[in-house]
């Protein structure tokens, strides 16, 4: 059975069960900033088990890609173990629980999957009785092939506090030949014999900070069925790598390092190649999906978990004799292995592939200088009998060389050494201080190791308004540690200046090609900053001629964006007034962001003014026309500058003819039409009297437009309408739910009001004086106060006090009778006094007060005190008479 056979066949199985399909979501959960990455198929459910949102369906299942990196070490060393893997899972909210949990996998596993029931053994939490009682009673599993196991094992949380609860594992017994041979083994055991294929969670506690479990009102199911394992069943072979999900990409990836598929002792040792082999095809594929997600290798966050597990990769691709980058043709085969699941990915191929090449480029230099020097080092240690390598020389490599320290730790550890990891870390907090109080840049930046200069004068002329290429003479190379900086005498790349990001592009010669990643303005020279990807810092000498080309098509991004703040600023001085200036600008090739003086934020009119009046003048194809004047003469002629900035006599002025003129030295199109369209994204709030607006333009602007048209297409596709029809739909939908809503509120009132004669039989009577207390549940202030006025229309004489929780606040309402009030009775000085037991405040009339609180937890205190604070009430009155 193929894996994708195995995937229908498990969300079918449980759309017969009545769940609801849903696709699984990203592997960066950008709504919860708790998590780096989806680890479970739980994760995008977070919201509806601690009770923050309500979900839309009881039960839904899934195939949910995950990714974690907590048994990283072990991947391709031990068969059970990946970073990326697919969970399929069933979920219920409230509905069902356990029994039905236990035989919907039961049921899936031996019947829809056909595994045999003889080969299969269950663990259950030690204290779960009813779970053990379930499996032996419901589905004949006897006794001896079910096994308790501890909390660490068996028993699920979020967290320290929150839903948790035990939980039930299917496990499957593969044969003595994957066992670690002894009498012990069993279930939980570390060896390969019982491999984990499917874990059923029963959340139905909640922790408290005091480690207490109370009950849930709503008990939930989560499970975990993983597809890689399973599929390794189902296709009888050894582990998930040689399963259909791996095969193709295992197969291309030995014919590249040409390495013969192990056999016999070689493979159940698992050889150094085939540990390499598993790592990689582990790591590209998860490497495939977070890049799809939009996640870039960086040096921090989630980019820096991404770059890791990338250039441990290319390691053991050196270990396999993979000495040019491969990884990035490699991702093409986890594509189209993958692509029937997952068709976004086709979409983003090229820009997946690119990613990966430029970060192989940019490591393989590294790699392999600091290999050399710690093989080296290895070697020395290995002739000096010593099996620690100092945190000082670990350091060393990676400041010196750019050399990972887990790449370090990770290849002395092959070869039986150990890091001085503290040694390490006080390295880095050591540099770390010298880096704040450091100011120049080669400290801030990156340490320069070589340098060489022209004698000519160090200045660098801009031709990149009219030229987009050059060829011009090298004034300066500085090699620093990661990158190379080049100074040209002439150069069409903009440097960042003035909100504009600098431009990219390459540098080449017959010996060299340098691709240029920024461009910086350092006084009167601009730094290229790139890296090699032909030659060597040997290979350029000053005064070599070279050509410098741009990279059109990002600088053409730019230049959209640019003039695109240009007609941003003019339309909002026309919607909100003159008092609009710019306070700052992010211009980059994806995006723009305006920073602007205004008093408070814009209303959706405004917003659309503003954006149907840029479209307007690109509609009308306005030319721009940029030239260069004398700071005087522009502001005479009304240009428009940043406040702030300091100019110098000789300005630019670019003008659009008809719509803006302003000081600007940035690069800009020849017409507006150029920019295609523009797409205002949001506008918030910076700081006081500062706010901002972030756009998109031209390519860009169309792709945000297409999704939000596809995902209209797929709510109306829900809604059974047309798209045109979507609004009207979710205007009825929204009418019926209000309707419903009151209907609700109605049974509400119903439902409390039945209860009068049974509160009323509960009074107690203090001081001569009837007085209820008593909380209500699923009740409202509207409820209370339904409740409230029949009780006291029934009671006459007395005082009532009411409270219900409301989620995580509490409601409480107080009546006074007519009679009582006369005598000086305050229902306001009641119900303040009760609300200060659940945190909370409140008032009113003397007849009839409410309040509010932030404890639910207090409320059932608060209502047993509300007598005695009434009868003091009572007492004072008494006292005064």
């Amino acid at each position: 059975m193929t894996s994708e056979e195995i995937r229908e066949r498990f969300l079918r199985f449980f759309q017969k069960k009545g769940h609801l399909i849903k696709p699984g979501s990203s592997l960066i959960p950008r709504e919860d900033p708790t998590l780096l990455f989806t680890s479970a198929g739980m994760v995008p459910f977070k919201p509806f088990f601690l009770g923050k949102a309500k979900p839309e369906a009881s039960r839904i299942a899934t195939s949910q890609m995950c990714f974690r990196t907590t048994d990283i070490e072990k991947v391709g060393k031990v068969s059970r173990y990946l970073t990326f893997f697919e969970m399929l899972g069933n979920f219920s909210f409230g509905d069902y629980f356990k029994e039905e949990a236990i035989s919907y996998a039961w049921e899936l596993v031996t019947e829809e999957l056909k595994l045999d029931p003889q080969k299969l053994w269950i663990t259950v939490f030690e204290k779960d009785d009813e779970a053990r009682k379930i499996w032996m009673e419901e589905i004949g599993i006897k006794s001896e092939r079910i096994k308790s196991l501890p909390e660490k094992e068996n028993f699920w949380a979020a967290g320290p506090v929150g839903p948790c609860g035990p939980d039930t594992e299917i496990f499957i017994d593969l044969g003595k030949k994957y066992g670690c041979g002894q009498k012990t083994c069993s279930p939980g055991c570390n060896c390969d014999r019982y491999l984990e294929l499917w874990n059923l969670v029963f959340m139905q506690f909640n922790r408290d900070e005091k480690g207490k479990l109370t009950p849930l009102p709503r008990k939930n199911i989560d499970t975990g069925l993983g597809l890689e394992r399973v599929s390794a069943v189902m296709q009888r072979v050894g582990d998930a790598f040689e399963t259909d999900l791996f095969k193709p990409l295992m197969d291309s990836l030995r014919n590249l390092g040409k390495i013969k598929p192990a056999r016999g002792k070689a493979k159940d040792e698992q050889s150094n190649e085939n540990i390499s082999l598993k790592i990689i095809a582990d790591h590209l594929r998860a490497v495939v999906f977070l890049t799809n997600d939009g996640l870039l290798p960086s040096n921090e966050g989630r980019g820096y978990v991404l770059r890791r597990i990338l250039r441990r990769a290319i390691r053991h691709g050196k270990n396999l004799g993979l000495n040019k980058p491969f990884l990035y043709k490699s991702g093409d085969v986890v594509i189209d292995t993958m692509k029937e699941a997952y068709p976004q990915l086709v979409k983003k191929r090229g820009d997946i592939s690119k990613v990966i090449l430029n970060e192989e480029e940019r490591f393989h230099q590294t790699l392999e200088k600091g290999l050399e020097i710690l093989n080296n080092l290895i070697e020395e240690l290995k002739e000096k009998k010593r099996r620690k390598i100092s945190g000082k020389e670990a350091f060393k490599l990676y400041d010196t060389y750019g050399f990972p320290f887990d790449l370090t730790r990770e290849i002395v550890a092959e070869e039986g050494f150990r890091v001085g990891e503290k040694e390490f870390e006080d390295e880095m907090q050591a540099q770390r201080l010298r880096a704040r109080k450091a100011s120049g840049f080669e400290e801030k930046v990156d340490k320069i190791k070589r340098e060489k200069w022209s004698k000519k004068e160090r200045k660098t002329k801009f031709s990149g308004y009219e030229k987009d290429k050059c060829e011009t003479s090298v004034l300066g190379i500085v090699e620093g540690d990661r990158e190379v900086k080049i100074i040209l005498q002439e150069t069409p790349f903009y440097a960042e200046a003035g909100g504009q990001v600098g431009d990219s592009g390459v540098i080449t010669n017959e010996k060299v090609e340098i691709e240029i990643e920024d461009t910086q303005r350092k006084g009167e020279v601009i730094e290229h900053v790139g890296r090699y990807k032909k030659g060597k810092f040997e290979d350029l000498e000053p005064g070599d001629r070279v050509v410098a080309s741009l990279d059109l098509e990002r600088r053409q991004a730019i230049a959209r964006n640019h003039t695109g703040t240009h007609l941003l600023q003019s339309a909002l001085r026309k919607v909100l007034g003159t008092h609009v200036e710019q306070r700052g600008s992010l211009v980059a090739a994806d995006r723009l962001r305006f920073d602007f003086t205004h008093f408070q934020g814009l209303s959706e009119e405004e917003l659309s003014r503003v954006e149907y009046i840029v479209n307007s003048l690109v509609w009308h194809n306005l030319m721009l026309k940029a030239s260069d004047t004398t700071l005087s003469k522009a502001r005479q002629m009304g240009a428009l500058a940043i406040f702030g900035e300091k100019y110098q006599e000789k300005v630019r002025l670019v003008r659009i003819a008809g719509a803006s003129l302003e000081l600007c030295g940035g690069t800009h199109l020849k017409s507006t039409g150029e920019m295609g369209i523009f797409k205002l994204l949001n506008e918030t709030a910076v700081s006081s009297g500062i706010r901002r607006i972030e756009g998109l333009t031209g390519e860009a602007a169309y792709d945000f437009l297409k999704s939000g048209e596809e995902e209209i297409k797929k709510i109306a596709k829900k809604l059974k309408v047309q798209p045109s029809e979507v609004g009207r739909k979710v205007t009825k939908l929204v009418e019926t739910l209000k309707d419903l809503e009151r209907e609700v509120s109605v049974l509400k009132k119903k439902g409390a009001v039945s209860q009068v004669e049974t509160l009323l039989n509960q009074a107690r009577e203090v001081q001569g004086t009837r007085i209820i207390s008593a909380g209500i549940k699923n009740a409202d202030l509207d409820v209370l106060r339904s409740l409230g006025d029949s009780l006291k229309e029934k009671m006459g004489s007395g005082i009532i006090v009411l409270g219900a929780p409301e989620g995580k606040k509490v409601v409480l309402i107080t009546l006074v009778s007519e009679n009582l009030v006369k005598e000086g009775l305050h229902a306001g000085k009641i119900i303040n006094e009760v609300a200060k037991i659940v945190e909370g405040g409140g008032g009113g009339r003397a007849d009839f007060a409410q309040a509010g609180g932030k404890k639910p937890s207090k409320l059932k205190e608060a209502l047993e005190k509300a007598p005695e604070i009434a009868k003091k009430q009572l007492e004072k009155i008494k006292g005064k008479d």
